[in-house]
């Protein structure tokens, strides 16, 4: 499963598990996706903006100078995480995950969410021990849906309110306004 984060690898090459795929290799390189450094497998260094738009900049004679900095916020770096995930997937062209496994909204409606619900759920569970796996065994989710609400993208991932409310009993938090 992909971690979705940075700095969770060292950067270059080396061995470790893609960011992006969760692919575990022993060839690793850093790519710029959506903004973020992460370190990814072979198959998604094809994402690597930085190299598209080095390509796209000789292809037109330019300079290739760059407007972006290298530094930010935590929120941006993760929103750009975010859609690096995304951009996976609309780049693999694999939509049977949210086929099969999409959320019913008409009956399993999320809730407005406390802003950092994520970091909420997370040091909840740390709190009581568990693993992720072993708190999405006890509840009887997925483990996909769990890690989603952790990383703050439970509306993306289209995560239903049964979740949160069983997070919300079993951990005793709030989650919902």
């Amino acid at each position: 499963m992909a971690k979705y984060s940075t700095g969770g690898s060292s950067g270059g090459s080396g061995s470790g598990t893609c960011e992006l795929c969760g692919t575990s290799t022993d060839s690793l390189t850093t790519a710029s996706v959506a903004g973020a450094q992460l370190s990814v497998c072979q198959s998604c260094a094809d994402l690597d903006e930085s190299k598209k738009r080095s390509r796209r900049n000789q292809n037109q004679g330019d300079s290739g100078s760059s407007s972006g900095s290298s530094g930010g916020s935590e929120r941006e770096e993760n929103s750009a995480i975010r859609a690096a995930a995304q951009q996976l997937d609309a780049a693999r062209g694999d939509s049977s995950h949210w086929e099969e496994h999409g959320t019913n909204y008409e009956h399993d409606r999320l809730p407005y969410l406390v802003s950092g619900y994520g970091e909420i759920v997370e040091e909840a569970r740390q709190e009581e021990g568990l693993q992720l796996s072993e708190l999405a065994e006890e509840l009887d989710v997925d483990e996909n849906d769990l890690l989603a609400v952790e990383q703050g993208r439970a509306t993306q991932a289209g995560v239903g309110g049964s979740v949160v409310r069983a997070l919300e009993e079993r951990l005793g938090v709030t989650l919902s306004e």
